[in-house]
C-alpha cells in the first residue's frame, strides 16, 4: 500500500455503521466479511498502483502509471481510513488461526500507513538510490513484451511519464516550503543521473530496450510501427521531461539541499527516525540500543576475523585489511569477471538446496548486468523479483561500474544473499504459497524479515561446505561486520549527528571494503533511514529462533523442517515470525 498520504479529517459518522453491522453476524459471515475485505483491498492496490501489478505478473493495469497528484494522494488515505474501520470493525473470535494472522497484518500495515503519512515522504520523490527518475527508467525490465499489445501498454505508459514527473517536482517544491529536502550533494547526483538518462541516444536509451529484440510472433510490419512510436516517445516527450527533471533539481531544487546529513535535521528529523526504526526493523529497539548492539557485534566479529588474518600470516587486522585493499589480484579485472563469479556461485549453491529445504521454488534467476544509469551510484549487486506466474525470472543484477576498485572476496556470500538461498528463494516460494492472500504473499515492506532471511541466508553457504577459499571466507565474515557497521553508522549520522567522513572513517577502520562500496554504502544510508538496521536484527531474531528450536527439539530437530517453517508463511514482522515458530515448535513436539 503506498504510505504517500496527505493527513485529514475523517468523519466519525461513517463508523457508526459499520460497527453496527458487525453486531451479531454469525462466523461465517464474519469471516466471509474478512475474506472479501482483503480481496477488494489487493485489488485497489493493484488498481492505485498499477507497477505493482506489473511487478507481480498481473497484466491488467500495464498501460498505466501511478498517480501521484494531490488529489490521488487524499483519497488513498480516505481510503486507508475507512478500510482500516471496516477491518476493525470485525469481530475475529472463533477465526482459523490463519485468518486471525491476515486480519493482524492487515491492521498493522493500514496503521503504519496512516501514521506515516504526517512525515509526507511524497515531498522528496528524488534520492539517488531510489528516487522516482530511476524507477521509471527500470521499467522496461519489469514489464513483459510477449505480444503488440504489451508493447502498445509500455507505449502508454511512456506518454504518461511527463504527467508522473510534474507530479513529483509539484511535490518537491512543496518539500521546499515545508524544508523537507534531501543532503544537496544526494541531489547533485540525482540531477546527474536524470541528465545521462535524458542524454543517452536512442540505441542506448533503457526506454528503448524493448526494441533492441522482437519476439518471434511480432510481424517485421508490426515491429516497423512500434519502433517508430516508441522512439517518437522516447525522443519527443521522455527525453526532454527528463531534462527538465534535471534542470529543476540542478537549478532550483538542489541549490536548497541540507547541508547535515543525517534526517535529524529536518523539521520532524526525530519523530522520522523514530517511526523509520521501527517501521523497518518491526521491534521496539531504540536507535541508541541499536547503536549499542552494533559496536558490540563489531567487537565479536573481529575476534572472528583475526583467526583468518593470522592464518594468513598478519599479526593484526588493520595490516590485513590494507593489504586486501592494495592486492590487485584481489579485485576484478572486468564486469565479465564478475558476472561469470555471481553465475558460478548461483549454479554450485542450486546443487545444495535440497540439503537446506523441502520445498523449493520453481520461478528460475537469471543473473544479468546491473543498468548502467544506476550503477555508479548503486550497491555492488541488488536482486529484483520475478514475476508469481514464473514468466520473468528473479534477477540478480550485478554492478560492473569500475570493476577494477571491487573487491572479489565478498562476492560469494553476496551471490548467496541476493540469488539462493537468500532473496530469490523466498520471495519466489512466497508467491508459488498456496492458501494465503496476495497481500501477504507479495510484501515487499518487511525488510526485516526479507533482508534478514537473506542475511542469514548467507551463513547457510558455510553450512554447505563452501567458502572454501580462506579469502572468501573472510569475504562472508566482511559482510557480517558490514551489516553490524550499518548498526553503528546508520544511528551514528541519524541520531547522534555524526558527519559522513565519520561514517567513511568507521567503514575503513573496521572492514576491509573497496573505497567505491564505501562510498555508496554511505550514501544510500544517509538517503534512506534506517533500512540498513533491517538486515542484522532479522538475522539475530532467525539464528536466535534456530537455536530455541534446537535446544528444545534436541534429537528431532530437522534443518529443512526449519527453514520450510519460516518460508511458508510469507515475509512476517519478527514479533509474529517469532510467534509462529513457537508454535511450529509446540507442534514439533
Amino acid at each position: 500500500m503506498r504510505t504517500s498520504l496527505v493527513v485529514f479529517s475523517f468523519a466519525l459518522t461513517l463508523l457508526v455503521p459499520i460497527f453496527a453491522q458487525a453486531a451479531g453476524q454469525t462466523l461465517e459471515a464474519r469471516r466471509a466479511e474478512l475474506n472479501r475485505l482483503l480481496v477488494d483491498e489487493w485489488e485497489y492496490s493493484l488498481r492505485t498502483q498499477p507497477e505493482l501489478a506489473t511487478q507481480v505478473g498481473d497484466d491488467r493495469y500495464n498501460d498505466r502509471l501511478g498517480d501521484f497528484s494531490d488529489k490521488a494522494i487524499a483519497d488513498d488515505l480516505e481510503h486507508a481510513r475507512q478500510s482500516l474501520a471496516r477491518f476493525e470493525a470485525i469481530e475475529v473470535t472463533g477465526f482459523p488461526e490463519q485468518e486471525k494472522l491476515n486480519h493482524a497484518l492487515m491492521l498493522r500495515s493500514l496503521r503504519e500507513a496512516l501514521d506515516a503519512a504526517q512525515f509526507k515522504d511524497w515531498e522528496m520523490p528524488a534520492t539517488q538510490f531510489g528516487g522516482i527518475h530511476l524507477g521509471y527508467a527500470s521499467l522496461a525490465s519489469d514489464s513483459p513484451f510477449r505480444k503488440v499489445k504489451d508493447y502498445e501498454d509500455y507505449l502508454s505508459r511512456l506518454r504518461q511519464i511527463p504527467r508522473a514527473l510534474d507530479q513529483a517536482m509539484g511535490h518537491m517544491r512543496d518539500g521546499l516550503r515545508d524544508h523537507r529536502i534531501p543532503p544537496r550533494y544526494l541531489l547533485e547526483k540525482v540531477s546527474s543521473q536524470a541528465q545521462q538518462i535524458a542524454d543517452d541516444s536512442l540505441d542506448k536509451s533503457p526506454f528503448t530496450e524493448p526494441l533492441r529484440k522482437f519476439p518471434d510472433s511480432i510481424s517485421e510490419a508490426e515491429r516497423k510501427q512500434l519502433r517508430e512510436k516508441i522512439e517518437s516517445a522516447v525522443k519527443n516527450e521522455v527525453a526532454p521531461t527528463y531534462a527538465k527533471f534535471a534542470k529543476f533539481v540542478r537549478e532550483d531544487y538542489a541549490p536548497h539541499g541540507r547541508v547535515d546529513p543525517g534526517v535529524w535535521a529536518l523539521p520532524d528529523g526525530e519523530a522520522r527516525y523514530r517511526f523509520a526504526v521501527r517501521h523497518q526493523t518491526t521491534t521496539d529497539f531504540t536507535a541508541d540500543q541499536i547503536h549499542q548492539l552494533g559496536l558490540k557485534s563489531v567487537t565479536e566479529i573481529e575476534t572472528q576475523m583475526l583467526t583468518i588474518a593470522k592464518a594468513q600470516g598478519f599479526s593484526d587486522l588493520k595490516s590485513f585489511n590494507a593489504h586486501i585493499r592494495q592486492d590487485a589480484k584481489l579485485h576484478a579485472k572486468s564486469g565479465q569477471q564478475l558476472l561469470d563469479l555471481y553465475t558460478q556461485y548461483r549454479d554450485q549453491m542450486y546443487g545444495k538446496l535440497p540439503q537446506l529445504f523441502g520445498r523449493l521454488p520453481k520461478n528460475k534467476l537469471a543473473v544479468v548486468p546491473m543498468e548502467s544509469f544506476r550503477s555508479a551510484d548503486s550497491v555492488p549487486a541488488d536482486y529484483s523479483i520475478g514475476a508469481g506466474d514464473g514468466s520473468r525470472p528473479g534477477r540478480i543484477n550485478v554492478n560492473e561500474y569500475a570493476p577494477e576498485k571491487r573487491l572479489l572476496l565478498n562476492v560469494e556470500a553476496i551471490a548467496y544473499h541476493e540469488g539462493v538461498p537468500g532473496h530469490h528463494l523466498q520471495f519466489s516460494i512466497a508467491q508459488e504459497l498456496t492458501g494465503l492472500p496476495p497481500f501477504r504473499k507479495y510484501n515487499l515492506d518487511l525488510n526485516a524479515y526479507t533482508e534478514g532471511w537473506a542475511f542469514y541466508s548467507e551463513r547457510l553457504g558455510k553450512e554447505v561446505g563452501f567458502y572454501q577459499d580462506a579469502y572468501s571466507d573472510y569475504g562472508r565474515l566482511q559482510n557480517e561486520m558490514w551489516r553490524a557497521v550499518r548498526w553503528v553508522v546508520d544511528t551514528g549520522v541519524h541520531s547522534k549527528h555524526w558527519t559522513r567522513q565519520q561514517m567513511v572513517d568507521f567503514f575503513h577502520d573496521h572492514t576491509a571494503m573497496d573505497d567505491q562500496n564505501i562510498e555508496t554504502e554511505v550514501d544510500r544510508y544517509i538517503a534512506w533511514p534506517a533500512q540498513a538496521l533491517s538486515y542484522k536484527m532479522g538475522q539475530m531474531k532467525i539464528l536466535e529462533l534456530r537455536q530455541r528450536a534446537q535446544k528444545e527439539l534436541g534429537g528431532k530437530f530437522d534443518l529443512r523442517a526449519f527453514h520450510d517453517a519460516v518460508l511458508d508463511q510469507g515475509p512476517l514482522p519478527l514479533d509474529m515470525l517469532e510467534a509462529r515458530i513457537n508454535a511450529w515448535i509446540a507442534a514439533q513436539k
